[in-house]
């Protein structure tokens, strides 16, 4: 990234715009490198499913371009989630843990893990990660 302070402050800007799910819809790694990768003209606006419309929308709006739909090719639109882990199906295999880009789940191999609802973003990339599927989505504590 370049050293110019304004297109720090815009990445920033925008950054703080998606939703920080960190969950690669965007086709990036992250929320960050997606507005980097917008800030330098490398990527749209409507890469982020879980920002939708409105999200997408914000964004053309703080790089001053035409306003797109999120493209809907890329994931759906959701309420906020989290993920769950069934602890009577758990084996311990660590997968989940693995695949968490923000180090919501916690747990030893051999030993059933858990999520810490309030660290995890819904972003869902645990669930394919889980070898006996008991992984569930359920609708994010309302705080």
């Amino acid at each position: 990234m370049s050293a110019d302070p304004s297109a720090a402050d815009l990445v920033e800007r925008l950054d703080r715009l998606l939703p920080q799910t960190q969950c690669g819809q965007c086709g990036y790694a992250g929320c960050r490198p997606y507005a980097e990768a917008m800030a330098h003209g490398e990527a749209g606006v409507d890469h982020c499913p879980p920002g939708g419309d409105a999200g997408a929308l914000a964004l053309s709006r703080v790089l001053a371009v035409a306003p797109l739909p999120y493209d809907r090719n890329r994931g759906d639109c959701k309420p906020a989630q989290v993920a769950v882990v069934v602890e009577a199906d758990c084996i311990g295999c660590t997968k989940c843990i693995q695949a968490c880009p923000v180090d919501a789940i916690v747990g030893a191999a051999k030993l059933m893990h858990v999520v810490i609802d309030p660290l995890c973003t819904g972003c869902e990339l645990c669930v394919p990660a889980c070898p006996v599927d008991c992984i569930v989505m359920e609708p994010a504590p309302v705080l």
